[in-house]
């Protein structure tokens, strides 16, 4: 009578465990761990060898879906490997303000203030990396060079209207 009893209480453990499993295999929602959508799991960490597009091209994912600090990294092992890329320079400079290591983001301007230097995207990226930082005046400065550049820019038209926005409305502390 106490084998079956313990046989029992076996065979219940092991039901029970596979319930346990099966409610942790993954769901077709198309969400991974964390919230990040599923496509942007990828670990390319181990790779030696880069198709010309593929850390860009994962950054960009990345910083689409708010990872920041996952495309930070991979921009970062971008600028390693393609340093003369201006792509993954300025997408190391928007990861880098977006989760204000301005200090990196300097960095990175710099370098492609020699690459790309007197175009609105420098001009747009930098000056909302001022705005990012409360330094109206100089985000202002940049969006207006990017302005002159390229009147009919939407990006620019968006980032004066931000402006006009922050000025009108500063943030009380």
């Amino acid at each position: 009578m106490l084998q079956i009893r313990a046989g029992t209480k076996c065979i219940a453990f092991l039901i029970a465990a596979g319930a346990i499993l099966a409610g942790c295999q993954s769901s077709s929602d198309g969400l991974a761990a964390y919230g990040d959508s599923a496509k942007t799991l990828e670990d390319d960490s181990a790779v030696a060898f880069y198709k010309n597009d593929e850390l860009i091209t994962n950054g960009k994912l990345q910083f689409q879906e708010k990872n920041y600090g996952k495309s930070y990294a991979i921009y970062k092992r971008a600028v390693d490997v393609f340093p003369e890329d201006p792509a993954a320079w300025l997408g190391l400079a928007a990861s880098a303000d977006m989760v204000a290591r301005f200090d990196t983001s300097d960095r990175a301007y710099q370098q492609l203030s020699r690459m790309i230097g007197n175009t609105p995207v420098y001009y747009n990226n930098i000056g909302y990396s001022h705005l990012l930082r409360g330094d109206l005046r100089n985000a202002r400065r940049y969006f207006l060079k990017a302005y002159e550049l390229d009147p009919g820019n939407e990006v620019t038209a968006r980032n004066l209207e931000l402006m006009k926005n922050s000025v009108n409305y500063p943030q009380r502390g």
